[in-house]
């Protein structure tokens, strides 16, 4: 049994992770912290996990949290790197939810996440937690940097062609959409219903700090440089990402492109590649941890159009960490997350 510590248990993601783990047969939440909720029982705040995660929230402590096999962090960026490097000493094993362990170019940090990076040690050993790529690494980890939800879409998306030279690298474009609940639970206007419903709109158009996740993750796949094209929306729905992305096909490449899907992801188990001619909506993923993918190639055959979709919260987040999880501590994969998506 993996004993398991969380530390931000009052976000979305927070609470992601502890609808998953309550149904996780060889995982136990030992502990669960929030300084602003110290002392208030989990279900107090979440109903819906009445009777599941029998815990009450208590105040982060090192003596607490020693005592847990794995922590995530499911707090903003810059928490993790104060806490991480005594559980690590102690034995513990580091899964990050936020960014403090994702970008390996500290240029990139700071000019996206502000502070200085106060782990750079960690930073240097830890793995990109997208096991689609990372998997044999991510076995052996101290420190996993969990993939950004706008990230592990356009990653999954771009991986296969990338990896066999079908499309040009500096050609790439994501066109990518997120429901309002990737913002985090926090009071901003900008996230509000009455802003939020009947509404559609293109944000972060100056930047945004999935960019460099991005490009640092493809161009190691490509093997050299990728030039990337982003623009991420808001959507009015709770839960989901769908991310098109187009790129331009190299001499010869049209004929190879489903052929480099089915090979990329022939053993993944939460990777879904669609026939020929579909393509996945958001709610077909929502609640669950699948990616489901479609490609289309243009009448010209000169360029390609994948859709790649997730539940943000899920594969894009807490569900993904725990797929992490087991794969570090030797678990079956798929442990805990054979949810299908829900429908309607």
């Amino acid at each position: 049994m993996v004993n398991v510590g969380i530390v931000g248990g009052t976000g979305y993601t927070g609470v992601e992770l502890m609808r998953l783990l309550s149904m996780h047969p060889e995982a136990r939440i030992g502990a669960i912290t929030s300084r602003a909720e110290e002392g208030v029982s989990v279900g107090d705040i979440f109903p819906s996990l009445r009777g599941h995660v029998d815990l009450t929230f208590e105040k982060p402590s090192l003596s607490t949290l020693i005592g847990c096999d794995v922590v995530f962090f499911a707090t903003p960026h810059g928490v993790a790197m104060e806490q991480a490097r005594e559980l690590v000493a102690a034995g513990v094993r580091v899964i990050d939810l936020a960014a403090d362990f994702r970008l390996k170019d500290l240029s990139q940090w700071k000019k996206w996440y502000g502070p200085e990076h106060i782990a750079q040690d960690l930073l240097e050993e830890a793995v990109y937690g997208l096991p689609e790529i990372n998997r044999e690494k991510i076995k052996t980890a101290r420190v996993v940097g969990n993939p950004g939800c706008y990230a592990t879409a356009i990653e999954l998306g771009f991986a296969p062609l990338l990896a066999s030279g079908l499309i040009d690298p500096a050609s790439l474009i994501a066109d990518a959409k997120s429901g309002a609940s990737g913002a985090g639970r926090k009071k901003e206007l900008s996230i509000i219903y009455s802003e939020v419903g009947d509404n559609f709109k293109a944000y972060g158009l100056d930047g945004h700090r999935h960019h460099p996740e991005i490009v640092e993750v493809l161009s190691g796949v490509a093997g050299g440089g990728v030039k990337l094209k982003f623009t991420p929306h808001l959507l009015p729905i709770n839960r989901g990402i769908l991310a098109t992305l187009y790129a331009n096909l190299t001499e010869g490449g049209s004929s190879l492109v489903r052929e480099s899907f089915e090979n990329f992801f022939k053993n993944e188990p939460f990777v879904d590649m669609l026939p020929s001619g579909q393509f996945p909506d958001t709610r077909s993923v929502r609640g669950s941890n699948f990616c489901k993918i479609g490609v289309q190639l243009s009448e010209d055959q000169c360029s390609v159009v994948v859709i790649s979709v997730l539940d943000n919260l899920v594969k894009g987040a807490s569900g993904q960490a725990i797929q992490n999880m087991n794969i570090m501590f030797g678990l079956d994969e798929k442990m805990g997350l054979n949810g299908l998506g829900l429908v309607p």
